[in-house]
């Protein structure tokens, strides 16, 4: 064996990777990297002390589209970002909520593995679990993250110093268990960028804005989505630029590009590396952190840790159910 493919559920990621590591294995780990920040912290340290190929599955790094739109921004097209605007409002087709035992076939207590057993309800259980605060902990880690990581790359983001998040469970209270609306604003360095979702109703005013980025600049606005870009500038004398852009095979693309890093051993042909994929994962865990203590939640990126917010600071580290060890 010279490499794994780690595709469970993010509260098994940590453990699989590094024992993994330990084995001297390349690694393809879908995002998010980990559940909670100290296990990334973890999965890095170990990444880095066995010297491995580890690429985290971050594929809109592949799309044309999304390349198009860093080219067009760095070339000075819609001028100076100020503002960032992401959002994926969707209606989530909902399984079972109704608590009853397991399939035979499903082995519930491996299935939780370190994170809390939850009572077995389909919509929590294998392939629905991405709207459960245990599991998934929701719409902006699960989804949403992949704009945020696309938004750090375009825009050569470290990670943001503060976090301000509010929102609310209404609509789907009862089914799942993190919020069907939410506003983040992440203060990176000179740019804050917004997320929105919405687990309901229509979305945006205009539908063809309801998964994309919004870049906004002092020259024009651009908005760019895995196969589309649309360019307005800011003058009565230029008209809207709309551009389609495919890329049908991110995720092959992106699977292709981590093997040929294996068979030529080279790190620096990833597309993803695994210290570039912990600041996106930790950006989205942070919004979340500052959602739950309804608190502003400030990060100090040298020392990776929150700054002066006890019960923020309470979120790192999700302690492991008995039986299991956290990785450190």
């Amino acid at each position: 064996m010279e490499a794994v493919f780690i595709g469970t559920v993010p509260h098994w990621h940590a453990l699989h990777f590094i024992a993994a590591c330990e084995k001297g294995l390349d690694i393809y780990c879908e995002k998010p990297l980990s559940y909670d920040i100290e296990e990334g912290k973890a999965m890095v340290k170990a990444a880095q002390k066995a010297g491995n190929i580890v690429q985290i599955g971050f594929q809109r790094r592949q799309s044309k589209a999304f390349a198009k739109a860093k080219e067009l921004i760095e070339a000075d097209k819609i001028g100076k970002v100020h503002q960032i605007g992401a959002q994926i409002h969707y209606n989530p087709v909902l399984a079972d909520a109704t608590i009853q035992a397991p399939p035979a076939t499903l082995d519930w207590e491996t299935w939780c593995g370190p994170a809390p057993k939850l009572e077995y309800r389909p919509i929590i259980g294998h392939k629905a679990w991405r709207l459960e605060k245990e599991y998934g902990n929701g719409h902006l880690v699960d989804w949403g993250i992949h704009h945020i990581d696309i938004i750090r790359k375009i825009m050569n983001f470290d990670m943001p110093a503060s976090f301000e998040t509010n929102g609310s469970l209404n609509i789907l209270s009862g089914k799942i268990t993190t919020p069907d609306t939410l506003n983040a604003t992440m203060n990176f360095k000179g740019c804050p960028v917004i997320w929105q979702h919405r687990l309901w109703g229509t979305g945006d005013l205009n539908t063809q804005f309801n998964n994309g980025i919004f870049f906004y600049g002092e020259n024009g606005t651009l908005f760019a989505s895995d196969n589309k870009l649309i360019l307005t500038p800011n003058s009565k004398n230029q008209q809207q630029e709309e551009m389609e852009i495919q890329t049908p095979e991110m995720q092959e693309n992106h699977v292709a590009n981590f093997l040929d890093a294996v068979k030529a051993k080279n790190k620096n042909l990833l597309a993803c590396k695994i210290e570039d994929a912990f600041q996106s994962t930790a950006t989205v865990q942070l919004a979340m952190a500052s959602y739950y203590t309804n608190s502003k939640v400030e990060w100090d990126s040298k020392s990776q840790t929150i700054i002066n917010n006890k019960e923020a600071s309470k979120l790192l580290a999700r302690p492991y159910r008995s039986g299991y060890k956290r990785p450190v």
